[in-house]
């Protein structure tokens, strides 16, 4: 691997001396970064803007492929021009878009239409030379997602676009401990918290807003903030966050973008909570997710927390592995 500045080596050693002395499953994910290309910002936007434009016209040749392409849709490897470039029929205004040009990648979580249904979406793009050489999309249609709360209205959060200072921001060593922090916090959820929250953050879930909600109708879980939940030990059924990738980091936004796995073993029925109280697990039978899920980072906090995830066939494994 050739390192194309100096500054990018000493990036990569301090990476490398993080991981080296992790555990191994997480040294496996975050040494799974790619390593330095050149294109700035705007350029990774000029690319993203052309996939989406052949997408939408269903027209694959409007896109500069490279001359290999790894392309996936749902955690299966396709080729490019199947799935959801055959069944488009619009795609939504929503975009939240992630830029890192130190590892030449770029995604957007979106809203696209196939027919009568629109799901939220998520896709990644890894660039080389100016061309698609990695694209990995994930579709939570609402009929086979596996949740009863996707929506596709979804509206823009000012917070993912604001610059961060640099006083706020991060390594991108530590970014990748935040990350990992969250899902250590989620799998197998005692109530601990392996990361800080913001107190504002808030968490949102295939379109559908997750934490301080204000409607009596629901569980009262939803109505709680992040931290909250977590210490309440509300999500002790998800048994693993597996296969971990810390995909790619919007510096000057305090993003991370990460991917991965949750399984429910499905063995447990009432939970109990830390306040003393129980809560019925929402998987009594073997099920997983795969996930792709952004992390917004200020001043080492989580802020925002967007995933798209669906269901996949129990501890299926990644194409990306």
């Amino acid at each position: 691997m050739k390192l194309r500045s100096l500054s990018a080596a000493f990036a990569f050693a301090a990476v490398f001396a993080l991981i080296s002395s992790a555990p191994p499953a997480f040294a496996a994910a975050a040494a799974s970064i790619p390593p330095p290309v050149t294109c700035d910002r705007q350029c990774l936007y000029r690319v993203l803007d052309q996939y989406l434009v052949g997408l939408k016209a269903k027209d694959t040749r409007q896109v500069r492929w490279a001359a290999r392409v790894r392309n996936t849709e749902n955690n299966v490897e396709l080729r490019v021009g199947d799935g959801l470039w055959g069944t488009i029929t619009a795609l939504g205004d929503y975009q939240m878009r992630i830029a890192d040009p130190a590892t030449g990648q770029v995604a957007v979580y979106g809203v696209v239409t196939e027919s009568d249904t629109s799901s939220p979406f998520a896709t990644r793009l890894r660039v080389e030379n100016g061309a698609v050489a990695e694209a990995e999309t994930l579709v939570a249609r609402p009929q086979e997602a596996g949740v009863a709360f996707v929506t596709a209205d979804i509206k823009p959060l000012p917070v993912w676009d604001e610059i961060l200072p640099p006083e706020r921001r991060v390594s991108r060593e530590q970014m990748v401990v935040v990350a990992n922090g969250y899902f250590d916090t989620l799998q197998l959820n005692d109530g601990t918290l392996h990361v800080q929250f913001d107190e504002r953050c808030d968490r949102r879930e295939n379109g559908a807003i997750a934490t301080h909600r204000t409607d009596p109708t629901l569980d009262e879980i939803w109505n709680l903030g992040c931290a909250d939940q977590f210490r309440l030990g509300a999500y002790r059924y998800d048994d693993r966050l597996r296969d971990r990738r810390f995909l790619m980091i919007d510096e000057e936004r305090g993003i991370i973008l990460a991917g991965g796995f949750i399984d429910h073993e499905g063995k447990l029925d009432q939970m109990p909570l830390t306040n003393g109280g129980t809560r019925q697990a929402h998987y009594r039978r073997p099920h997983s997710f795969v996930l792709l899920e952004a992390f917004k980072v200020d001043s080492g906090k989580i802020r925002q927390v967007e995933a798209v995830f669906h269901t996949v066939p129990y501890n299926m494994p990644s194409p990306w592995r």
